[in-house]
């Protein structure tokens, strides 16, 4: 069951199935040896805690083998959420609740949250959860997985006081952006015209509450503000606890917080390359199940992937343009692979044979390129009536 949902099933659930079974038996025709009913019936005892577990399994499997990149001796982890359509039952609309389109029928939709390594674009945690649940609540559950050594990006939906306190008493710094007309501090800084500005950070008189519910500290936070000029012409003001001027000089934070990107490269990902939205149940456990297993199956397959990453970097030193992993090529490698991999009692050469592979799907890095944002872009839709083939 589990080695099925990771193997990014998108087609027919039957369909999936038999071919599953011939990447197993190692069959020449894809024979129907389970249906889709049976597997239904069996899914329903299978807990989706499992692929959560797994996943973070594999991201601390991926810390202790490889030498993985850090900013500055950190390593940079970005929070972010988004949501996603969900199958449009009684059942999932009343778990996760309904989005009321401007046109057209209200659909079900689920928040997910995830916190990124963005530099090495290691998934340490993913939730998906009831739409009115807040993205600050999900990073709370986030901060588990943080740790001395870190820093954690924030966009500006984020900041909070006891959210920097938590950061704080988990060891971790924190960089980020602040939105104007919300902090006294920030519009004071904009109006005095200042690049950049230690201060005390107290915490409010909401935010005490908050501390003492969560049993953190209420001391004031020593923080340093940086004014950030865009080359659109836009202001951004950004807050962090890298205090030391010497050592973290003003002109390092932006390109830092750029770095925040990457989670949203991990959600394109996700719903484009892994089609998240591509449910294989119609139950909300389906759902918890699919998301949680696409997202092992990522993290797999980026670990698996760091010693050509390596290799790739090294052969591209002296050419025009640093060249890069085509991540989207390597997941499609990993249809079928994923479960032979499990399967094998020595899978030393399979993985030998993506290494080989993997070293020749590049693409060359263009720093300097821009295209505009589209925010409206249509939702694609997946029927579960008309899957695709294989």
């Amino acid at each position: 069951m589990i080695l099925f949902l990771m193997n990014l099933v998108k087609g027919s659930l039957q369909d999936e199935l038999d071919y599953f079974f011939k990447a197993v038996n190692g069959a020449e025709v894809a024979v129907r040896e389970v249906t889709k009913s049976a597997f239904c019936r069996a899914r329903k005892k299978l807990r989706h805690q499992a692929f959560q577990e797994l996943s973070h399994t594999v991201a601390d499997l991926f810390y202790r083998t490889f030498s993985y990149r850090t900013w500055k001796g950190f390593r940079v982890l970005a929070i972010d959420g988004s949501t996603v359509q969900v199958p449009d039952t009684s059942e999932t609309a009343g778990h996760f609740g309904v989005w009321n389109t401007a046109a057209g029928k209200p659909c079900a939709v689920a928040r997910i949250s995830q916190l990124v390594d963005v530099v090495n674009g290691i998934i340490l945690d993913a939730l998906i959860s009831p739409k009115e649940v807040g993205e600050r609540t999900l990073a709370e559950r986030h901060m588990q997985q943080v740790t001395e050594g870190d820093i954690v990006l924030f966009d500006r939906g984020y900041p909070a006081f006891w959210i920097f306190a938590l950061a704080r008493a988990q060891g971790a710094h924190f960089c980020a952006r602040m939105a104007t007309g919300v902090w006294n501090v920030v519009d004071t800084f904009l109006e005095r015209g200042l690049k950049e500005r230690i201060i005390r950070l107290k915490p409010p008189r909401h935010a005490l509450k908050e501390c003492k519910q969560r049993g953190l500290p209420v001391r004031p936070l020593k923080v340093r503000l940086i004014r950030i000029e865009l080359e659109t012409g836009e202001t951004e003001v950004l807050m962090t606890s890298l205090v030391n001027k010497k050592e973290y000089p003003k002109h390092i934070f932006k390109e830092l917080y750029s770095l925040r990107w990457g989670v949203e490269e991990q959600y394109k990902t996700c719903k484009s390359r892994l089609q998240i939205e591509n449910w294989t149940g119609k139950s909300i456990e389906s759902v918890y199940q699919d998301f949680s297993a696409k997202v092992l199956t990522l993290n797999l397959t980026i670990a698996i992937a760091q010693p050509a990453k390596e290799e790739i970097e090294a052969r591209s030193k002296d050419k025009q343009h640093p060249y890069k992993l085509n991540l989207t090529q390597a997941l499609s490698k990993m249809k079928d692979v994923v479960v032979l991999l499990f399967k094998k009692y020595n899978p030393f050469g399979l993985l030998k044979q993506l290494y080989d592979i993997f070293i020749k799907m590049v693409e060359p890095i263009r720093p300097g390129r821009r295209y505009p944002r589209k925010h409206r872009i249509g939702r694609r839709q997946y029927h579960a009536c008309y899957k695709p083939i294989r």
